[in-house]
């Protein structure tokens, strides 16, 4: 097996196990509880799990086609997608996003848009219900590695960090040069996907600056 085959083995075990460990986790919710906004604006918990139903479905062809359709407005795309896939009630979304938990349809994008939708889409979820989520260090890292490397035009955070460095403090490694920016690797990648409930938990003389950027 190559190493590119390899890393995508890797990569499609741990959303798969992600997948599984998030439907776990919305089985024990109330009726009410699926209304909460979620960290994403403007959609609910409901609203994410029916985007990562839409999203685990869509293949490259029918990203382009659906893209197309939506006049390549990105957010519409996504608005089509949640109803598409929001059930009837959020039964029928979770009993649709088990139907999925096993894709590899992707759209066309690195493999690590994967794991970042895994993790920060999860977090999206989990954290105005209170709840915590565990992820594997290296997939958080890796995700956090492919955002800082994307542009902003492609949903990353290249351009934001100009002058910066990410210094996760549960690894050994860096992400560019300025000033640094410090807290967990999970914290700096929230952060620098635009969940502003992570500023809170970095640290470090290049917070202030991260902050004014990445905020509107």
């Amino acid at each position: 097996m190559s190493r590119r085959s390899e890393r995508a083995r890797e990569i499609w075990a741990t959303v798969h196990a992600e997948r599984r460990a998030l439907a776990s986790d919305l089985e024990r919710l109330e009726p009410g509880q699926w209304s909460t906004p979620s960290l994403c604006d403007g959609w609910t918990v409901h609203d994410v799990l029916a985007h990562l139903v839409a999203s685990a479905k869509t293949t490259r062809l029918g990203f382009v086609t659906g893209l197309v359709r939506a006049r390549f407005d990105f957010d519409r795309e996504n608005a089509a997608g949640i109803a598409r896939e929001r059930g009837a009630t959020p039964a029928d979304t979770l009993a649709g996003f088990r139907a999925v938990l096993d894709r590899t349809d992707t759209p066309p994008a690195p493999l690590e848009t994967r794991l970042v939708e895994a993790v920060v889409h999860g977090e999206d979820i989990r954290r105005p219900l209170g709840l915590a989520g565990t992820y594997p260090l290296d997939a958080v890292d890796q995700a956090l590695r492919h955002q800082a490397r994307t542009s902003t035009s492609f949903g990353g955070a290249r351009e934001h960090l100009a002058g910066l460095r990410l210094a996760p403090t549960d690894t050994d490694a860096t992400i560019g040069s300025g000033l640094p920016v410090q807290g967990s690797a999970l914290a700096l990648l929230l952060a620098i996907s635009g969940r502003d409930v992570a500023f809170t938990d970095l640290e470090g003389p290049g917070v202030a600056d991260l902050v004014r950027r990445l905020r509107p």
